[in-house]
């Protein structure tokens, strides 16, 4: 089947019964490839489907093309249809349901690597007076704030926050104990908020 009509249709109501087509009948010849038949089928349930479809992905848009790969599997599918094991319309809707949870997991999937890849590849977060001072203040501010620092204090806040380096690189460079580079960052910073009147 090339192509669906759209959702909107104007067939008759979904139906199993006396006054409607018989689902049943409608399965079996499409599933012997009867086009026409599918095409009733599609006009007598589309809206059942188009309506679960919209209730578990909220979304109009997503509904309709959930709907348009629901019905694509049922005319691929209908030959396999088995009335023993359950009635037309159950059998359409239950493919109609997985195909809409598959779209809501696809999407929450998809969230969840953009969070990750944004987790990944965003800034290290440093100390909020770090952030304050690169993001909010003039390199000229803080530049004047660092003459505040002790001599050990500045080189070791400017390797950190101004070159970019690790405490562990700092600790190297320096020639110092991690921990102790840490401490001069630590009490560095401390005071270059205090000069900048950044609040903690």
């Amino acid at each position: 089947m090339d192509h669906l009509r759209p959702v909107e249709s104007s067939g008759p109501s979904p139906q199993d019964g006396p006054l409607g087509p018989d689902l049943a009948d409608l399965l079996r010849m499409s599933g012997r490839g009867d086009e026409a038949a599918f095409a009733r089928l599609y006009d007598a349930t589309a809206s059942r489907v188009f309506g679960l479809a919209l209730r578990v992905v909220r979304d109009p848009a997503q509904a309709e093309e959930v709907t348009q790969e629901a019905f694509l599997d049922i005319w691929r599918t209908a030959g396999r249809y088995d009335p023993d094991r359950g009635s037309p319309l159950s059998w359409l809707l239950t493919i109609t349901h997985r195909k809409a949870v598959d779209r809501v997991r696809a999407a929450e999937s998809a969230a969840r690597r953009d969070e990750t890849y944004h987790q990944r590849n965003h800034a290290v977060d440093h100390d909020s007076t770090a952030e304050a001072a690169q993001a909010s203040l003039e390199a000229r501010r803080v530049r004047s704030a660092l003459e505040h620092l002790t001599d050990v204090q500045r080189e070791a806040v400017s390797l950190a926050y101004l070159g970019g380096y690790t405490h562990t690189e700092v600790a190297t460079m320096l020639d110092l104990p991690v921990g102790t580079a840490k401490t001069r960052i630590r009490d560095g910073l401390i005071r270059l908020r205090d000069a900048l009147g950044v609040g903690s």
